[in-house]
C-alpha cells in the first residue's frame, strides 16, 4: 500500500465497488489486505481473507512471487483470483484452475520492446533488470528475435557505488543499447548516475519498460534532463474516452484526500486495470458464470513513448497483427482497400526481367516479366494475405527508387534492382533470387585454324606420344639388328633405322617383319595401343574441325586498361563508381547504354571494345547474340538481384522464408526457362577440349612395360650366351694343352732310344 502502484489500485477498487453498488440491489464488499510485497504475508492474507472473511473472489497480487504463494490456497477453496502481476506462465493453467489473468502479459510487452529494437536496426542489447524479476525479460527478448549480449541484474537496494561500478563494465563495453526493466525508484537512480557518468547522450540508447515509463505521470520531479529521450513502452489504454475522463474526474478528488504528499493525482494503467478488474469479477459473480478457466481477461496493446518535461510523447501504436506470431509492430497494416505500394522501375532495358507497358490511352497498366512474376509467386507462398500493387516508378535511377521507400512513397520495391551497400541506408533487401557477380563481354573472332591439326591432343600428350613410340622403336632394333643385316651400319644409318621401326608401328598397320619373339611382343601390345590412339585422335580431329570455335578479341582485363579502350556500362547503375573506384578505369573512358539493344549497335559502330553488365543481363545478352559476343576474365562477386522493404520491417523474415521455398521447389528456375533462358545456341569449342595423357595413362604404362620386360630378357639371355662361351673357351685351353703334351714326350723318347738297327741303305752311284 506505500507503493505509488498500490496507492493507485486501492482508490480505483473502491470507486468501482461504489460504482457497481449504485447499478443494483446486490452489494458488493471490498477487504483490503497489504502484502508489502512480500509472498508469506500474502499467503497468510489470503487465508485469513478466504477463513475469517469468506470472500467469494481474490484480486490484486502484484509480483509473480505472491501469485505462486497464494494460487494453490486459492485453488483449493475453490476462489476464484485475478492476478495483476505481468508475468503468468502458460504451464499455471493446468496447475491452478482457478487463475485468472487481469493485466497484460508481459510476453507481449516484450514484442513491443522487440518491436522498438528492430525498428532502430539496433540487433543487439543489454538487459537491465531488477533481483525480483530474475531473467524473464532475459528470455523473452531472446524468444522474440532479440540478441542479447548479457544480463546485468541490480538490487532493489543497490548502492550508489554499486550503481557506478556496474555501469562502468557498461561503459567499457561496446554495446551502447539498454532495456531497463525495474522499478520507478531504483530506474530513476540509475538514470541519474548515468547521466553523471556520461551516459545518456547521443551515443546511447536507453529503452525503459512498462512500470517505468506507467508512472512517469504520476510524479513530475522525477522528469529532469537525465531522462528526457529515453524510449520506453507503457500499456495503451483509452484516456480519452468518457468512462475514463468520469474515473479521472472521481480518482483525483479521492487520491488527493487519501496521498496529500504525492505529486500529481492522476489514474494511469495500474488505476484502470483495477478498475476493470472489480467490475469483471463483480459481474461474473451477479451472475454466476465465472469461467474457472485462466485466460488473459484484458488484451491491452502497448504505444512507444519518448519520455519528456511533460510526462511522454507518444511515438507510435504497437498494434497486434497474429501473422505466425509475427507482430505488425507499427507498420501499416495492408488490406483490400489499402493494398501495399510496390515500386517498380519504369524503365528498364531489359524487358525480360520488368516490363510495364500502357494501353493505347494510357490509362491502364501492366506489369509483367521476370523479377514481377518471382514476386508474385513470392507472396503466394506467404502464411497470410498480403493485398499489394504495382506501382510504375519512371525515373531512370534505381538508387531514386530505394530512396522512396525511405521518404515512405512506396512500401516495397520490386524489379531488376542490384543488392548494395549505400542502398542498405534506405532500405532491407530479401536474399538474392538471381546470381550475383559482374562480367567483361566483348566482341568473338574464329578461332584460328593454321595449327588445328594437333589440338585433338595437348602438348603433354604429344610429348608422352613422342617418348614412347622412340623407346619402342629403340628396343625393336637392339633386339632385331643381330638378325638383319640392314639394321647395321653407320651411326646416322642406324638413328634412320630407329626413328622408321618407332613411327611405322604408329602410322601403319603393316609392320616390317620382326624375327624375334621379343620384339614381336612389345611390337603387338604398341601396335594395339596406336590404334586406339590414332582413332582417338581422328575422331576428335573431326569434331574440332566440324563445330566453330571462338576467340576474345580482347584476351585481358590488363589489356583494356593499358590500352585506353572504351568499356560501356548500365545506365544509372552503381558500375559508375565501382568500374573507376575498383577497377582502375578512367572515367573518360566509360560509355552508359541502358539495353542490350544499345550495347549490340555500341559493338557493331566501334564505340566501346567491351562492356560490364551484371551475371543476369550477361547471360541474356550472350544468349541473345549467340556466339558473337564472349565472356573474359573473372567474374567479380558483386550484386545479385532482391526485392526492397523498409528497414525493420516485420514482412521481410516471412518474405525470405517464401523466397526459400519458391527456390527450392524449382518455380524460380521453371521461371528462368520461360522469361530469361535464350534458345539453344550452336556448339561452340573450346581449348578445353584438347585430350591431355590422363586417360591413356594405363595404356602407355602397359606398351611401356612390355618393351622394358622384352629388353631387360633380351640383355639377361645376350649376357648368359656370352658368358657360356667364354667359359667354354676358358675350360677348353688345359683340355688343348694336355691332348698335346703326351704324344710329344714318346715322340722324344723314341728318338733317343732306338728299339732296332736298319740296313744301310745302297749309295747311288755318281753321276758325271
Amino acid at each position: 500500500m506505500s507503493s505509488r502502484i498500490g496507492k493507485e489500485q486501492r482508490a480505483a477498487m473502491e470507486i468501482a465497488v461504489e460504482d457497481f453498488n449504485g447499478t443494483g440491489n446486490q452489494t458488493l464488499v471490498l477487504h483490503i489486505k497489504d502484502s508489502q510485497r512480500d509472498p508469506v504475508r500474502a499467503a497468510l492474507a489470503v487465508m485469513d481473507l478466504i477463513n475469517n472473511q469468506q470472500v467469494q473472489a481474490i484480486l490484486g497480487p502484484q509480483t509473480w512471487e505472491e501469485v505462486l504463494s497464494v494460487s494453490e490456497i486459492s485453488s483449493q477453496n475453490q476462489v476464484p483470483i485475478l492476478s495483476l502481476a505481468d508475468t503468468t506462465p502458460r504451464w499455471a493453467s493446468e496447475r491452478w484452475p482457478y487463475l485468472l489473468q487481469a493485466s497484460p502479459n508481459k510476453q507481449e510487452q516484450m514484442k513491443a520492446i522487440a518491436a522498438v529494437v528492430q525498428s532502430g536496426n539496433w540487433h543487439q542489447v543489454t538487459v537491465i533488470y531488477e533481483d525480483t524479476d530474475s531473467s524473464y525479460l532475459y528470455n523473452s527478448l531472446r524468444d522474440v528475435g532479440v540478441g542479447v549480449i548479457k544480463g546485468v541484474v541490480l538490487s532493489t537496494f543497490s548502492s550508489t557505488t554499486a550503481l557506478s561500478e556496474d555501469l562502468g563494465k557498461l561503459k567499457r563495453e561496446q554495446n551502447r543499447v539498454f532495456v531497463v526493466h525495474l522499478s520507478l525508484p531504483l530506474a530513476v537512480r540509475l538514470f541519474e548516475k548515468a547521466n553523471e557518468m556520461k551516459m545518456m547522450g547521443k551515443d546511447y540508447v536507453w529503452i525503459a519498460t512498462s512500470p517505468v515509463t506507467s508512472l512517469v505521470h504520476s510524479n513530475a520531479s522525477i522528469i529532469s534532463s537525465s531522462k528526457q529521450g529515453i524510449i520506453g513502452v507503457k500499456s495503451c489504454f483509452p484516456e480519452g474516452g468518457h468512462l475514463f475522463r468520469k474515473l479521472r474526474q472521481r480518482f483525483e478528488g479521492r487520491f488527493s484526500i487519501e496521498n496529500p504528499k504525492d505529486d500529481s493525482n492522476e489514474p494511469g494503467i495500474y488505476a484502470a486495470e483495477a478498475y476493470d478488474a472489480v467490475w469483471t469479477m463483480a459481474v461474473a459473480e451477479k451472475f454466476s458464470s465465472s469461467n474457472s478457466s485462466t485466460k488473459e481477461l484484458l488484451q491491452t496493446n502497448f504505444i512507444s513513448s519518448n519520455i519528456t518535461e511533460k510526462g511522454y510523447k507518444e511515438l507510435g501504436k504497437l498494434l497486434r497483427q497474429r501473422h505466425r506470431g509475427h507482430n505488425s509492430r507499427g507498420w501499416r497494416i495492408a488490406t483490400s482497400a489499402n493494398p501495399l505500394r510496390i515500386g517498380v522501375p519504369g524503365k528498364s532495358g531489359y524487358r525480360e526481367f520488368v516490363n510495364v507497358t500502357y494501353d493505347h490511352l494510357g490509362n491502364s497498366v501492366s506489369f509483367s516479366g521476370f523479377a514481377i512474376e518471382v514476386f508474385n509467386e513470392t507472396i503466394k507462398r506467404l502464411p497470410f494475405d498480403l493485398p499489394y500493387e504495382f506501382i510504375a516508378f519512371n525515373n531512370s535511377s534505381y538508387d531514386e527508387l530505394v530512396k522512396q521507400i525511405y521518404l515512405k512513397k512506396y512500401d516495397a520495391v520490386v524489379g531488376d534492382v542490384v543488392l548494395l551497400a549505400r542502398r542498405y541506408q534506405y532500405a532491407e533487401f530479401t536474399n538474392p533470387y538471381t546470381e550475383t557477380g559482374l562480367m567483361l563481354i566483348v566482341p568473338a573472332v574464329s578461332g584460328r585454324r593454321e595449327w588445328s591439326f594437333i589440338t585433338p591432343f595437348t602438348k603433354s600428350m604429344w610429348v608422352l606420344i613422342a617418348v614412347i613410340t622412340v623407346y619402342n622403336g629403340f628396343i625393336i632394333w637392339l633386339i632385331e639388328r643381330n638378325h638383319c643385316p640392314t639394321l647395321k651400319g653407320s651411326m646416322l644409318h642406324q638413328i634412320g633405322i630407329v626413328l622408321w621401326l618407332a613411327f611405322n608401328t604408329l602410322f601403319s598397320l603393316h609392320a616390317p617383319k620382326l624375327h624375334s619373339n621379343l620384339s614381336r611382343m612389345s611390337g603387338v601390345v604398341w601396335l594395339y595401343v596406336s590404334s586406339i590412339i590414332i582413332h582417338t585422335y581422328t575422331a576428335n580431329l573431326t569434331s574440332m574441325l566440324t563445330v566453330q570455335r571462338l576467340e576474345p578479341t580482347v584476351p585481358r582485363v590488363e589489356e583494356l586498361l593499358n590500352s585506353n579502350a572504351k568499356v560501356g556500362y548500365c545506365t544509372g547503375s552503381y558500375m559508375a563508381e565501382y568500374l573507376p573506384g575498383v577497377l582502375k578505369f578512367k572515367a573518360e573512358n566509360l560509355k552508359k547504354y541502358g539495353s542490350a539493344e544499345e550495347y549490340f549497335s555500341a559493338f557493331k559502330n566501334k564505340e566501346i571494345s567491351a562492356a560490364f553488365l551484371g551475371t543476369p543481363y550477361a547471360k541474356l545478352f550472350l544468349g541473345r547474340y549467340c556466339n558473337s559476343f564472349i565472356k573474359i576474365g573473372e567474374t567479380y562477386k558483386i550484386g545479385g538481384f532482391g526485392f526492397a522493404f523498409p528497414r525493420g520491417s516485420p514482412l521481410l523474415a516471412s518474405v525470405n522464408e517464401a523466397l526459400l521455398k519458391i527456390t527450392e521447389n524449382g518455380t524460380v528456375q521453371a521461371l528462368e526457362k520461360t522469361w530469361i533462358t535464350p534458345e539453344k545456341c550452336p556448339e561452340i569449342q573450346s581449348e578445353s577440349s584438347s585430350l591431355g595423357p590422363n586417360g591413356f595413362l594405363v595404356l602407355f604404362y602397359i606398351t611401356g612395360g612390355t618393351t622394358t620386360a622384352a629388353f631387360v630378357i633380351y640383355v639377361c639371355r645376350t649376357n648368359l650366351s656370352r658368358d657360356r662361351k667364354i667359359w667354354r673357351t676358358i675350360s677348353a685351353v688345359p683340355k688343348r694343352w694336355c691332348s698335346l703334351r703326351t704324344p710329344f714326350t714318346t715322340r722324344v723318347a723314341s728318338a733317343e732310344i732306338p728299339t732296332h738297327t736298319f740296313p744301310e741303305a745302297p749309295v747311288p752311284p755318281a753321276s758325271i
